[in-house]
């Protein structure tokens, strides 16, 4: 009788096992946000031309990045949470000495609030963290269309807070010379992404 509780015991823990390794790609993941970011590692996704305005009122797209790596944020220039975990982090990026006095890396905050914020809470946000030149542009989608876009090509996510502001998900998307999603990053890692691609070649 022990012998067989023992035995069924043992079938019921492999097949609990068997299942959470298939639920997490063999463990490597155990949160759906961990399977989203393992996804885009395993099958990059391509990012359609997307039309922004920046802090200057200047028009520019995504594919004026084309050649150059560039780190992605999605913001909103009122948020005192997440926000500002996410820009302070692209400011130390902005602001540590390179050796060679280079970076490969362009830095892109895009706003989500486009009913509020336009190019004078786009620049006043970058002054806030000491975004300046090409390197770093605040930006905001062109149209709704566009920032509907966004949201389902980098899996963004923005809930009315019922208070004026939005809860949403904070990370860093990695963009490649071709303009595709290949990584999404904890804005703690986005630093360490940085130093790798200015050790890497240029071409």
């Amino acid at each position: 009788m022990k012998l067989g509780f023992v035995v069924a015991l043992g079938l019921v823990i492999a097949a609990g096992v068997g299942a959470l390794a298939a639920a997490t790609e063999g463990f490597q993941v155990v949160t759906s946000e961990g399977a989203r970011r393992l996804a885009i590692e395993q099958s990059p996704r391509q990012i359609a031309n997307v039309a922004l305005i920046d802090q200057d009122g200047a028009k520019f797209s995504l594919d004026d990045y084309r050649g150059k790596i560039v780190l992605v944020e999605f913001i909103y220039t009122n948020c005192a949470t997440l926000c500002t975990v996410l820009g302070d982090g692209f400011e130390r990026i902005e602001h540590t000495p390179r050796p060679d006095g280079r970076r490969n890396v362009a830095l892109l905050s895009i706003s989500f609030d486009i009913a509020r914020d336009r190019p004078a809470d786009l620049k006043s946000y970058g002054e806030r963290y000491g975004a300046s030149g090409p390197g770093w542009r605040i930006a905001v989608p062109a149209s709704a269309a566009e920032l509907a876009y966004l949201k389902r090509a980098f899996g963004l996510v923005v809930i009315p807070d019922g208070y004026g502001g939005f809860i949403h998900n904070a990370a860093v998307y990695v963009l490649d010379r071709q303009s595709r999603l290949v990584r999404i990053l904890d804005p703690a890692a986005a630093e360490r992404a940085v130093e790798q691609a200015d050790a890497a070649p240029t071409s």
